[in-house]
């Protein structure tokens, strides 16, 4: 395993998630997507999913569902990324 990929890969998620919460759904969609493509544990492989279904909430709702919120909790797992979302939920 070679740490700056998944450090990479742990950046990406934080930008996915830092998109959600600034409103842009393309930008998250790509850096789930990127998320994913450089994690090699495995951490992130629901994310892109998770935040697909975000961005279509911000899309139609303008505002993430308890559903989505969840889904993101679960996608990026226990870690520094649990603040991120937390914010997305007020």
């Amino acid at each position: 395993m070679d740490g700056n990929v998944q450090r990479q890969a742990l950046a990406s998620a934080e930008r996915a998630l830092d998109a959600l919460e600034a409103g842009r759904a393309d930008a998250a969609r790509s850096a789930a997507r990127r998320a994913a493509d450089l994690d090699q544990l495995g951490v992130f492989a629901a994310l892109p999913r998770a935040v697909e279904q975000a961005a279509a909430d911000l899309i139609s709702n303008g505002s993430l569902s308890e559903l989505s919120l969840s889904a993101l909790t679960a996608a990026i797992g226990p870690g520094p990324l649990e603040a991120v979302v937390a914010r997305l939920g007020r």
